[in-house]
């Protein structure tokens, strides 16, 4: 158990569990109202602190710049939500339900109190405790950014057939009969042969027709790129402070320093 006077040196500063894992940061420290004797200590938990769980401290330590409590970082962070009132005390059914949730006997845990009590701790007060000053506190939301998978994109290349067709000219040879009589110009090569006989004479004909062959040629280049956009969102939440009155006297605003 840690004494009053390393109070001051317990808030603000990081809390651990036996396995050397940071649980978050001291805030508060509660005293019994029997003994007097610090009881328990709210821990700052949570993405940029934004939860606090309470602590049985009866068994920490301080070791060197921090505190360590005998309960594991998941039992804390799973610790039952407690909401301390403006006076700074935990009600009995409150207190009743942190003692079961860390297996702490709720009978043995009242018989060792010197005077009977209503169950409710204290809240220490954060400074020296030597003057009558109060301290108001409050509490400050911290946003920060994280950053992670929004979607994909991905370029897939197939393949696709198409008809195309394009109009070439062909040529072609066709059989054309020629007759021409028999004339003083051609006599001498009608007469060259015998009288009468059999003949034949063939013709070879030639025609064009369309060949097509196919060629792979580059056309574009495509690839995917990341552009980062800037965009502004307005984070909302839920921040706790103190305020103070005050009973019999006049409350004077504060002086400029």
């Amino acid at each position: 158990m840690i004494t009053r006077e390393q109070i001051p040196t317990v808030l603000d500063h990081p809390v651990y569990d036996a396995d050397g894992s940071k649980i978050g940061d001291a805030k508060h420290v509660f005293l019994d109202d029997a003994t007097g004797q610090p009881e328990w200590v709210s821990v700052r938990t949570g993405l940029f602190g934004t939860s606090e769980s309470f602590v049985p401290i009866q068994d920490a330590s301080v070791v060197e710049d921090h505190l360590e409590v005998p309960y594991p970082k998941d039992a804390v962070k799973d610790a039952p939500n407690v909401d301390v009132d403006a006076g700074g005390h935990l009600s009995e059914e409150e207190e009743h339900r942190l003692y079961e949730h860390y297996g702490i006997d709720w009978d043995a845990a009242w018989q060792q109190a010197s005077q009977p009590t209503t169950g409710m701790p204290a809240a220490a007060d954060t400074g020296t405790g030597t003057d009558d000053a109060m301290t108001r506190s409050e509490e400050r939301m911290h946003v920060g950014i994280e950053r992670r998978e929004a979607g994909r994109a991905r370029l897939r290349k197939y393949v696709v057939t198409e008809e195309v067709q394009q109009t070439v000219p062909v040529r072609r040879e066709e059989v054309r009969v020629e007759r021409e009589p028999i004339t003083e110009a051609n006599r001498d090569a009608a007469m060259a042969g015998p009288d009468i006989s059999e003949a034949e004479h063939e013709v070879v004909l030639h025609e064009e027709r369309p060949v097509t062959e196919t060629e792979t040629v580059p056309v574009e280049r495509v690839r995917l790129s990341a552009e980062e956009r800037t965009e502004e969102e307005t984070v909302r939440g839920r921040v706790r402070k103190e305020q103070i009155e005050t009973e019999g006297v006049e409350d004077e605003p504060p002086r400029d320093m």
